[in-house]
């Protein structure tokens, strides 16, 4: 694991956090406006799944291609291009009429942030200490989360206002933020940069890494997966169970959506200064499959409410839970992955997550055809419940296997590898 060996550069965690909040408002404001748009020209949930599919399929499917682009190209160049293509597009989408030229041109969008997602989760680790991972990563998702907080809750707004057009060319100057970004930080990768040797650690390989030669992580990568995959119809069911089931408005629907990613706000700044207590990779692990519970029975008690404003106490509390789960998954992957592979590991994480989440969207946009969205809800919740209990035994087994392996001080395997990295790369705090 390779941190900056001098004290953390708190301006460039600062620069990523602003171009991330930003781009991010632009990614849910775009979402947001085009879903409702579809929803309120009598579009049914096979088209909603469509859209979501097509903003989605790129990450999954490119990811093992702009992983390597993110360790072996300057940041700096694949910022400032992907930012400046993407405004394009999105410049584009804002005029565009017929359906599948904006099914297409999102499908283009998505490709962008294919690349410029493992850019930026790959620079935070690089910019601070590892004592200080906890604190930029909280930040960083909170900018992220505040940008989809401010985004659906915008996009009902200008939808209702003025239609779909405004917000897309909000949207395009939005990613000009990425631009500004790669053109002022000073913290690179890639290019003819190379991990620093003495920084990363013994016994941690800086080429040829794997994530199936790390049990932990597999665990981890799957069980988040799994859980997705079983309650993200939940992302095409909730725009017509508020919409329609509960009678709200575009502005209500912007104001419940964000309470879950307020709550992600407040969770990764709650559970930032516990990760920094948990030197244990496997309590990581095991708190966050507990957090993800808590997502799960969030989306089943919000079947149950007669009315949007009950949504929101429930979706906050989803949100806290899924916000300190982001962070334990954060602090794993850059604990356990050399600094040269770190872009491909975040690629490789969030391709499994968004391919999980496309499943979701698929089942959700057929099974509105066949039930009404409140008993779907709750049999998200139910899915997502039965799938936490259910990797509830490979995750302790996991858990068990790396206590072992840390344990034995003969075992020279990735594990203990590991934990001698990390004590002579974590350097003293400062006064």
């Amino acid at each position: 694991m390779a941190f900056t060996s001098g004290p953390s550069r708190w301006s460039d965690v600062w620069l990523t956090t602003a171009a991330r909040g930003i781009s991010s408002c632009g990614d849910f404001l775009a979402a947001s406006a085009l879903t409702l748009a579809l929803q309120s020209a009598g579009a049914g949930g096979l088209a909603v799944s469509g859209l979501l599919l097509a903003a989605t399929l790129p990450l999954v499917a490119l990811a093992p291609l702009t992983g390597r682009l993110a360790d072996r190209v300057d940041s700096r160049l694949l910022l400032v291009i992907a930012g400046l293509a993407q405004a394009g597009v999105c410049l584009a989408l804002a005029y565009a009429d017929d359906p599948v030229l904006v099914i297409a041109l999102v499908a283009v969008l998505a490709a962008g942030l294919a690349v410029t997602q493992p850019v930026l989760a790959a620079l935070v680790p690089a910019m601070v200490r590892a004592a200080d991972l906890p604190r930029a990563s909280a930040l960083n998702q909170t900018a992220g989360t505040l940008g989809a907080l401010a985004g659906p809750a915008l996009a009902g707004v200008l939808v209702g206002e003025f239609g779909a057009r405004l917000p897309l060319l909000v949207d395009a100057g939005s990613y000009l933020a990425l631009v500004a970004a790669g053109l002022l930080i000073r913290t690179r990768r890639g290019g003819s940069r190379r991990a620093d040797p003495a920084a990363t650690g013994p016994g941690t390989a800086t080429t040829g890494w794997r994530l199936r030669r790390d049990p932990l992580l597999v665990v981890m990568v799957g069980t988040l997966a799994a859980v997705i995959g079983a309650v993200g119809a939940i992302n095409v069911i909730e725009v017509f169970f508020i919409r329609e089931t509960l009678g709200s408005s575009t502005t209500v629907y912007g104001v419940v959506t964000g309470a879950w990613t307020l709550g992600i706000v407040l969770g990764g700044w709650l559970f930032a200064r516990l990760a920094r207590r948990l030197v244990d990779d496997g309590a990581l692990l095991g708190a966050g499959l507990a957090l993800l519970g808590g997502c799960c029975l969030a989306v089943l008690a919000s079947a149950a409410v007669p009315s949007a404003a009950l949504l929101v106490p429930i979706w906050l509390l989803g949100g806290v839970a899924n916000g300190g789960d982001n962070v334990f998954n954060n602090l794993l992957l850059a604990r356990r992955v050399p600094e040269a592979s770190r872009g491909r590991a975040f690629a490789v994480f969030g391709a499994a997550v968004q391919g999980a989440g496309m499943a979701g969207f698929l089942v959700g946009g057929l099974l509105l055809e066949l039930a009404e969205p409140r008993p779907l809800v709750a049999g998200c919740g139910v899915a997502g419940l039965l799938v936490v209990a259910a990797v509830a035994v490979p995750v302790r087994r996991a858990v068990r296997a790396e206590r072992a392996a840390v344990a034995r001080p003969d075992d020279r395997g990735p594990a203990v590898d590991r934990v001698a990295a990390a004590e002579l790369a974590t350097p003293t705090p400062s006064r």
